[in-house]
């Protein structure tokens, strides 16, 4: 695919453009003029994130859709290199690069995960993501919409990610009418889009996916279990957060329940096994279980104090503005809800918080629980190997430790899994 379109910036500026595919290394440079919009962020990565994003999409327009995707696109990249001489260096830096991977590849997936590439373009560039929390490898996004996430990761994962593309994207071929549907016929990340963004001399990678937490109702607890048990217990640092992310111990500990309807749990598990299974075909591990709990009582709580609280400055009842992976246009999802009723505590859109799951009529407390899977580009190579060996000499061979080979990994996480629900 080539960078050879004009680049949307936000007031005149030179731009030098290199463009590359898959097997050609061939160089383009366009010195244009350009109406330039302004990406601002706090974080200069951001911007050019941003940026990135919105010349990315601007360019993919330009190229029609193929009537098949071919084994090169599994290959290709669009690059860019771009100089700002003395311009809007207060947000943008004056020298940067940005590689898109698979572009094909990943419009066709946010095709079939129901994502429109403009809602997509809005949800990233409207205005700033905003940092959620920090991963080992560093930033952790949410738009500002809160519909989609963005997570940097290593070099290390982009490699795992083109090694299993392919396979991730046909993994979703029999489920095809399901996810028109619903698009929910997978717990695994809805991985859309792939970057390399270089800024002074520095790469950093962003993976975007699909929020698997919803973009109106509060999570109030949070678990990341992958059914070990060694290690396994949030850090004493963890749990004083606002929302930490507890683990397997804490989960058994607190004696916590997901309480489903039997149809719902057999419908969750009958997706959980057929993902376990591909990703044991694919030799990966370490992978967990993502559990948000929302409180309907806790969050209705809530809202009163928020309405008394501003009772003093406005009048009459409070009105939510959707905005969110369908976009803010009349098609978006901002139209799409204010064609249906309004929803009320508790309830979700399933075409939009498709990782979302209803407490059954029988339970405790009425909660809403988003479930899927995260983490999955972890493969049993020479490195798990070794730490598997390390961590059983340490803890004994029966110990439930996290590095264990796939197919035991996937046997002992679904066993656990299955325990999680009443």
């Amino acid at each position: 695919m080539s960078s050879s379109a004009a680049v949307p910036a936000a007031s005149s500026a030179a731009v030098g453009i290199l463009s590359s595919n898959a097997k050609t290394k061939t160089k383009k440079k366009h010195f244009v003029q350009q109406k330039v919009k302004v990406f601002r962020a706090s974080d200069q990565l951001v911007s050019v994130f941003m940026w990135g994003v919105n010349h990315s999409i601007n360019e993919l327009n330009q190229v029609p859709v193929p009537v098949m995707l071919l084994p090169d696109d599994f290959k290709a990249n669009s690059k860019i290199k771009v100089t700002n001489h003395l311009f809007n260096r207060e947000n943008l830096p004056s020298h940067f690069k940005l590689k898109d991977y698979c572009p094909q590849v990943f419009r066709n997936l946010r095709e079939r995960f129901g994502i429109d590439d403009q809602d997509y373009q809005v949800s990233l560039t409207r205005s700033s993501p905003y940092s959620e929390s920090e991963t080992h490898n560093g930033r952790f996004l949410l738009s500002y919409d809160k519909t989609l996430a963005v997570k940097e990761i290593s070099s290390e994962d982009v490699a795992n990610v083109h090694s299993i593309l392919s396979d991730y994207h046909q993994v979703r071929k029999p489920f095809i009418i399901h996810i028109v549907k619903c698009h929910g016929g997978t717990l695994l990340p809805q991985f859309l889009g792939m970057y390399r963004l270089s800024v002074e001399n520095e790469d950093s990678y962003m993976l975007v996916m699909r929020n698997m937490f919803s973009h109106r109702l509060t999570v109030h607890r949070k678990y990341d279990l992958k059914g070990s048990l060694v290690s396994r217990e949030a850090s004493d640092k963890e749990k004083i957060k606002e929302l930490p992310t507890l683990k397997d111990m804490d989960f058994l500990n607190k004696s916590q329940k997901v309480y489903v309807d039997e149809e719902q749990k057999k419908t969750f598990m009958e997706k959980l096994k057929r993902d376990v299974e591909f990703l044991v075909q694919l030799k990966i591990m370490d992978y967990s279980l993502l559990l948000g709990i929302h409180d309907v009582s806790r969050a209705e709580q809530e809202e009163e104090e928020e309405m008394d609280e501003e009772d003093a400055e406005t009048e009459g009842p409070g009105q939510y503005v959707a905005v969110g992976s369908y976009g803010t246009s009349p098609e978006g999802i901002a139209g799409y809800l204010n064609s249906h009723k309004p929803l009320g505590p508790g309830e979700f859109d399933p075409y939009i918080d498709v990782y979302a799951v209803k407490s059954s009529d029988g339970a405790p407390q009425k909660e809403v629980y988003f479930m899927g899977l995260i983490d999955i580009l972890t493969q049993y190579d020479a490195k798990k190997k070794a730490a598997h060996a390390a961590k059983t000499v340490k803890h004994g061979a029966g110990a439930e430790i996290s590095t264990v080979h796939p197919d035991q990994y996937g046997k002992r996480f679904l066993e656990f899994v299955t325990n999680v629900f009443a």
